[in-house]
């Protein structure tokens, strides 16, 4: 048979796609393929569980709208289906005079935004968390928290109520784009479409290439560390605690996050990945390492961010560095409080040039549509993000 759309991908964004598919035209047939055993099992799967506001994103861009209407469509989404979900608020803490001035231009930044966030001096900041100190703060009400995966098992159920089919355990090996159909070969099956959307996140270039499209960037690993506080800590802080981001870097910076099921992590930190799905540490895929060293991109970018690359890798072998990334808005974490936590792996798109993609990357043909970089907040945004793929598929010809 042929479909009249297939996605490449079991994350977010593709179940996100899927389901806008299936609203716009119930009567298509739709197959999701996914190479691995388990929906959302790389990048939806590891990350923060945060349900993100948006305050960092450039005024008018289109990052910030589809945060803004992304976090509204989640809360929504997990309403609608029964999903817990809480809105506990964001604390972003200012540590220092330099990140004082950062924090005065993300305020600034939030509203020409349109977004309510109220600005602590450190009195109230330590009024509200107790065990939390710094200079200042903004706090951001409208950040929440919940678990991606049992969107996705969600949207799953959706997407085959509506018809859609999903297919486990398809690895692609093959893609070919006919005069009126797409062809995907997998290692057990061949599928046909007329329309093929790829959302393959950290595969996403490799699928390009094996399309035989000509693409000008690669995609780097990046893993980012969590560790685990011990439950005796659950309540260590009442909000999410982020420090002020450095706007120069690509990264949010190490934040403890209360997570749904009522722990604490800490982390992200983000350091150079030695495999695209390699998320024990120090665990190699070789043929990944390969691919990475011998890009343009990949040393440029190095050479670029050298210094904290360096920092970051430090942090990463030494857990005392780590610790007191933590402990400049946290004195009171220690050593021992650090637990072992799964590491996530974030797709980033580098151009040959060196240059990090913080936007969307597409790349189309008459039957194809690649969605090359989703840029973070991609699991926020995925509901609009879905919808945005639509538009692409259902534009005229």
């Amino acid at each position: 048979m042929t479909y009249d759309f297939c996605i490449i991908g079991g994350g977010i964004v593709g179940l996100a796609t899927a389901m806008e598919l299936l609203k716009r035209q119930p009567t298509a047939s739709l197959v999701i393929l996914e190479k691995e055993t388990l929906l959302a099992t790389h990048q939806t799967g590891h990350n923060s569980g945060v349900i993100h506001a948006g305050v960092y994103y450039a005024p008018g861009s289109l990052k910030a709208d589809l945060c803004k209407r992304g976090a509204e469509a989640t809360k929504q989404f997990c309403t609608e289906h029964g999903i817990k979900f809480d809105v506990c608020g964001k604390l972003l803490v200012a540590s220092t005079a330099l990140e004082v001035e950062r924090m005065e231009a993300l305020y600034a930044r939030s509203q020409l935004n349109g977004m309510k966030v109220e600005r602590l001096d450190a009195d109230e900041l330590r009024r509200r968390e107790p065990n939390i100190i710094g200079l200042g703060g903004l706090f951001l009400d409208a950040t929440g928290i919940v678990d991606y995966r049992e969107i996705c098992e969600t949207m799953a159920r959706v997407i085959t109520r509506s018809g859609g089919e999903i297919c486990l355990e398809k690895t692609v090996t093959a893609i070919e784009e006919h005069g009126n159909s797409v062809t995907v070969s997998t290692h057990d099956g061949v599928w046909r479409a007329k329309k093929l959307v790829v959302c393959a996140g950290l595969q996403s270039d490799r699928l390009a290439t094996l399309a035989g499209i000509k693409i000008n960037h690669q995609i780097i690993p990046f893993r980012g560390e969590y560790f685990r506080l011990p439950a005796a800590k659950n309540n260590i802080v009442n909000h999410l605690i982020y420090p002020v981001p450095d706007p120069e870097l690509p990264f949010l910076g190490v934040h403890l996050t209360r997570m749904i099921d009522g722990s604490v992590t800490v982390g992200p930190n983000a350091v150079l990945g030695l495999g695209r799905e390699n998320y024990k540490k120090f665990s190699i895929n070789w043929r990944d390492v390969a691919q990475y060293t011998t890009f343009p991109g990949f040393w440029k970018t190095i050479w670029q961010n050298l210094g904290s690359g360096s920092v970051e890798m430090k942090n990463s072998l030494f857990k005392s560095g780590y610790l007191e990334q933590c402990r400049k808005y946290c004195p009171s974490l220690n050593i021992d409080d650090l637990l072992p936590y799964e590491a996530g792996i974030r797709a980033q798109a580098v151009m040959r040039d060196g240059t990090l993609v913080h936007d969307f990357l597409f790349a189309e043909t008459p039957r194809m549509l690649h969605v090359c970089n989703a840029p973070s907040p991609a699991a926020t945004s995925a509901i609009p993000i879905g919808s945005m793929i639509a538009d692409r598929i259902f534009k005229p010809s």
